[in-house]
């Protein structure tokens, strides 16, 4: 696959957005699958639209969009069956963002869990019910960051194949 000196543009554009995908694949609020998506649409159209097919670009369309999607919704089903609040969903955000500064990338999930389980006992819950709303906000967002980086991961993969890096 031969690329033309022209495409240089969709390249760096390309790349830029793979960086920011993966960068922020780990937070629950911007959408880094969609970035990198948009460079795989951005790497393929620099080179003809010869590195992929196009049932491979629909099917990683589908899925970026699907997995963004459940990223929002998972919270608010896990929110209901847990009993977590809006507040304890808030400060566990706070949380996962202030762990991520001082324990990365471990403290993601332990403020994600700490912030929780905070933000419920502020809301005058019980600590057993506290708990379980903690827990329940944890294991979502593990569950998402786990999807998100799988599927980031693969994106960024089919990026540099494409791009022949390392080489």
């Amino acid at each position: 696959m031969e690329r033309e000196d022209s495409v240089n543009i969709p390249l760096i554009a390309g790349a830029v957005f793979v960086l920011a995908g993966v960068a922020c694949t780990i937070f629950p609020v911007i959408p880094g699958l969609l970035l990198c998506y948009a460079a795989i649409i951005l790497i393929s159209a620099a080179y003809r639209w010869e590195p992929f097919s196009l049932s491979l670009l629909i099917i990683l369309g589908i899925v970026a969009c699907a997995v963004t999607a459940l990223d929002f919704l998972v919270p608010k089903w896990r929110e209901k069956k847990y009993g977590a609040s809006k507040p304890g969903v808030l400060i566990s955000v706070i949380g996962m963002l202030i762990g991520l500064l001082f324990l990365p990338p471990w403290g993601i999930f332990i403020g994600a869990f700490i912030g929780g389980l905070t933000g419920e006992i502020l809301v005058r819950k019980r600590p057993k019910s506290a708990w379980g709303a903690g827990s329940g906000v944890l294991v979502g967002t593990i569950l998402g960051i786990m999807l998100k980086v799988c599927l980031t991961g693969l994106m960024l993969l089919y990026f540099l194949k494409v791009i022949n890096w390392p080489h």
